[in-house]
């Protein structure tokens, strides 16, 4: 069904620049970066996917079911996303929200053409009938020359930031929050905002190479279906399946880096012994484990990593590992559906959290705190958290990016609109330069 090729490639970063570069002319891609970020699990450096031969695309009535026949029937590579508002599959919830983006719920497609690099080996993987056009596409990304025209882009158009919920609102809406966990209806929830522009044209490509380079996460990601964008500057694997071993990492806990090392030392401590964050952290870890039990064998699911401490290029942030065991029979969609939306992005009682995040947030979440990743052939699939994000849909001119922060008893509205502000630096930046 596929034809594979495997390359030299000398200098894999300027390479990945030119295959980026060179896949802006499709309407249909998905670029995976780890930034060369050396964390356990990782597959490969980078994925390039384009150019759909089948596809699926849908709200969110039976969702996982249609993912499931898609990709049963398929037994390839699949590309795409879930977005926040399946949960509404999962469970009897609504998503009433404010949506300027109107992204679908839903979508995948089987790529034509994919490219996949680790270290110095770069492996093409294209469907038989587009096989004989290796040679030249790999002869028109090499050529490729980054041009330094799109540089002043946007900075011809002055993009004026919007915040959907004002401070003395989000300092209400907390303090709201905290009632619910002091009445004991929840213990923890991932409250979110938004900020956005409308009647806005940004290059998407050059908002993402600008983002990327500011923060160099370990599952950036570059996505554009149609006239739809997702521009991911991600810290946080959601989950992955790796044969009959399942790992999700969630992350909790965030602390500001330094320029000087003792500061940022200091920092990095202050972060792996907080009380706070580390409570945040453990009970997310419990609701992890808890969703994997679901589809794991008996036994088997483990706490690999507790609230470690990794440092990225704008901030430290705590991460944990958990790992479960799965029978052969177990679909690999089921296992999505039954842990989705992830415990980081949602709260504690889940369900619970999920209501009440809806009625205080003013806007309905889609694509962020949703997931991007892909299947493979073997139906082994890999997930990231959907942070950290610009989402644009350019025929409506409409930019977002959303920041959050789990709220808890120990919760000071303040220092989380801080760390709110904090998280959406880098967003901002690259949109009012």
């Amino acid at each position: 069904m596929r034809r594979l090729t495997s390359v030299h490639i000398s200098n894999p970063e300027i390479f990945k620049n030119q295959l980026l570069l060179w896949s802006q002319k499709f309407e249909e891609i998905v670029w995976l970066d780890s930034n060369h970020y050396k964390h356990s699990y990782a597959n490969y450096d980078a994925v390039l996917a384009v150019e759909a031969f089948t596809s699926i695309q849908t709200d969110y009535h039976d969702a996982f079911e249609q993912l499931k026949t898609y990709q049963t029937s398929t037994k390839d590579w699949l590309f795409g996303y879930l977005s926040y508002d399946l949960k509404n599959d999962v469970e009897a919830l609504t998503s009433k929200n404010f949506d300027g983006l109107q992204f679908p719920e839903l979508c995948f497609f089987q790529p034509k053409k994919l490219f996949l690099l680790k270290g110095n080996t770069l492996e093409i993987q294209y469907l038989n009938f587009v096989a004989d056009e290796v040679e030249d596409d790999l002869q028109t990304i090499t050529s490729a020359v980054s041009s330094s025209t799109t540089e002043k882009s946007s900075e011809d158009q002055t993009i004026k930031i919007k915040l959907r919920i004002h401070k003395d609102e989000y300092f209400q809406k907390v303090h709201t929050m905290l009632n619910h966990i002091h009445r004991g209806d929840i213990y923890e929830a991932n409250f979110c905002q938004e900020f956005y522009a409308e009647q806005t044209s940004i290059h998407p490509f050059e908002i993402y190479n600008k983002l990327n380079k500011i923060s160099k996460p370990p599952f950036a990601t570059f996505i554009r279906l149609y006239d739809k964008y997702l521009l991911s500057a991600s810290p946080e694997r959601y989950i992955k399946k790796e044969g009959n071993k399942i790992i999700s990492q969630p992350i909790k806990g965030t602390a500001k880096r330094s320029l000087h090392k003792d500061e940022d030392f200091q920092l990095k401590k202050g972060l792996s012994e907080d009380s706070k964050e580390r409570s945040e952290n453990v009970m997310i870890v419990d609701l992890v484990r808890n969703d994997l039990s679901k589809t794991a064998t008996k036994g088997s699911v483990k706490v690999e990593e507790l609230c470690e401490v990794y440092s990225f290029k704008q901030v430290h942030q705590m991460i944990s590992t958990v790992t479960s065991e799965i029978d052969d029979t177990m679909h690999p969609v089921d296992v999505i559906k039954t842990t989705f939306p992830m415990g980081s992005m949602t709260g504690a009682p889940k369900i619970s959290a999920m209501r009440i995040i809806e009625e205080l947030e003013e806007t309905k979440r889609g694509l962020y705190s949703g997931a991007v990743g892909y299947f493979t052939p073997e139906s082994d699939f890999d997930f990231n958290v959907v942070i950290r994000s610009i989402l644009y849909n350019a025929s409506e001119q409409y930019v977002s990016y959303s920041v959050g922060g789990a709220i808890t008893a120990k919760s000071d509205p303040l220092k989380e609109y801080e760390e709110c502000l904090l998280k959406a630096k880098a967003m901002r930046e690259v949109l009012e330069n």
